[in-house]
């Protein structure tokens, strides 16, 4: 709920109205069976439509083998969309700040659209880039662009068409460098859509 605020969202009077159920869960208290058994209880008691599991990681450390959890997934994810639950799961991947992002289990092939949220620096400067890798229903942006995150919301930005290398996370600025540093410093705006 803090986070939301801190992004300009009050999602206090979604909750109190039950549109919103938000639950923490330890992996180490709970088994992905039980997680799953409350998923379907929700779904098919209390009508959810929107599903957002934060982390997988956190699911992913609670399976001894990494096989068994692919197939709980595929299960999981299956019984939501037959239910016509829209479902984004969040991963944090390895190699924050480093040409290498591994990730600790591969599940794209199960989902229908995957964005990919990459810090990369700039004019000494840590900044977020956002790109669409997947987007299994149609086409899709496939600029990268960079995306921020103030009290004013989330905002995305114009294509990084002067940079090459951002989803390294090591980019080459290939444009004016009077015009970066005036970013840098306030004295020009970005543009912004919406």
């Amino acid at each position: 709920m803090t986070r939301a605020t801190g992004l300009g969202m009050n999602i206090q009077p979604l909750i109190d109205s039950g549109h919103i159920s938000i639950q923490q869960i330890d992996p180490a208290e709970m088994t992905p069976g039980e997680f799953t058994s409350n998923l379907q209880i929700a779904v098919e008691k209390d009508y959810a439509r929107l599903v957002v599991i934060d982390s997988l990681n956190g699911y992913l450390h609670s399976m001894p083998e990494e096989r068994f959890l692919t197939v709980q997934m595929h299960e999981l994810l299956t019984y939501l969309n037959q239910s016509s639950v829209a479902t984004i799961l969040i991963m944090a991947q390895h190699g924050l700040m480093s040409s290498y992002m591994g990730s600790p289990v591969d599940v794209s092939y199960l989902a229908d659209t995957v964005l990919l949220l990459r810090y990369f620096e700039a004019n000494g400067e840590i900044r977020k880039a956002l790109s669409v890798l997947k987007h299994r229903t149609g086409m899709h942006e496939k600029t990268i662009r960079e995306m921020s995150m103030s009290s004013h919301g989330v905002e995305i930005g114009e294509p990084l068409t002067e940079f090459h290398g951002v989803l390294t996370g090591i980019p080459t600025y290939t444009g004016n460098s009077e015009l970066l540093s005036q970013e840098a410093n306030g004295k020009r705006k970005r543009p912004i859509q919406d």
